[in-house]
């Protein structure tokens, strides 16, 4: 069996955080997807993401959700193939209702930026250099 990551995010509206990772190009699953969550496909069959409602993810944890708006446990960053595939990635997720917490960095052998997307967890995208 090959190596997966899959994410598992509460959202507070399943509807609109789908049409939101879908505007950036993410794929849903139909087969793991229904009224409390959304199997997402954010690179292939190597990195997805269980979209969650907050209700069902209570469900699964025994602790409270965090609120990703006022603070953050975690920064999900996913590689790009370009610095192209950055700013078209956060120019969807702001067009999509996201917001960019910071500007990008360029230190030559890297570009990087992030994105808050609608339920306030924080995405970083990075673009490194090949080695020559």
């Amino acid at each position: 069996m090959k190596k997966q990551i899959i994410l598992n995010l509460p959202v507070k509206d399943l509807d609109k955080s789908r049409t939101f990772f879908s505007a950036l190009g993410f794929t849903f699953d139909p087969r793991f997807s229904g009224e409390n969550a959304a199997f997402m496909h954010i690179a292939g069959d190597t990195i997805q993401a269980m979209l969650t409602t907050e209700a069902f993810f209570q469900s699964l944890i025994d602790k409270p959700v965090a609120n990703a708006r006022e603070s953050n446990e975690v920064v999900i960053c996913l590689s790009c193939e370009s610095r192209e595939e950055v700013d078209s990635l956060i120019a969807r997720a702001v067009a999509a209702g996201g917001r960019t917490p910071h500007p990008p960095e360029d230190h030559g052998f890297m570009y990087d930026q992030g994105f808050e997307d609608i339920d306030g967890h924080l995405w970083n995208l990075v673009w490194t250099a090949p080695e020559d």
